[in-house]
């Protein structure tokens, strides 16, 4: 079984990724300590574990996520895709790219199909229904692409 380690971000790099959460949704700051698991997988940690702390819980165990779940660094394009609870967490901070859906659209996001929808962008967007923040869509030029995962869509009624 190969094993991901997790990497506890230095000043330097977490300032790399509020740097790109500014240019994208402009983001300010993170409170906490961004844990990195592989290449992508981004976790927010505010909990009172020191880094020494966590390291040596590693080498006794595989600790499969530290923190929270807020977003992932897309391999492709090096931008941050936030989860729904990192736009939850970070919704008083982002000013920018968030796509306000209308009601009539909501259903058919939160069962996790995509929005034919020309938005004139393309990039991640903040998708958001009246007060809720509701993850990231990616925008290309017919539509919004959906990535909320199976286990979490509205389920189709019978």
């Amino acid at each position: 079984i190969t094993k991901m380690t997790l990497t506890i971000l230095n000043k330097k790099e977490k300032q790399e990724i509020e740097n790109k959460l500014n240019e994208q949704f402009g983001v300010q700051e993170i409170k906490g300590e961004i844990i990195m698991k592989g290449k992508e997988k981004l976790f927010l940690f505010s909990g009172s574990f020191t880094n020494e702390e966590i390291k040596k819980l590693e080498r006794m165990v595989v600790i499969e996520r530290i923190g929270v779940y807020f977003g992932k660094i897309d391999e492709h394009t090096d931008k941050i895709r936030l989860s729904i609870e990192g736009s939850q967490i970070l919704k008083n901070q982002i000013k920018k790219n968030v796509f306000e859906l209308e009601e009539k659209d909501l259903e058919q996001w939160m069962k996790g199909y995509e929005l034919l929808i020309k938005t004139g962008k393309k990039d991640f967007l903040i998708i958001k229904y009246k007060n809720d923040f509701l993850g990231t869509g990616k925008a290309s030029e017919e539509k919004i692409g959906n990535f909320i995962p199976k286990n979490r869509r509205l389920k189709e009624k019978n």
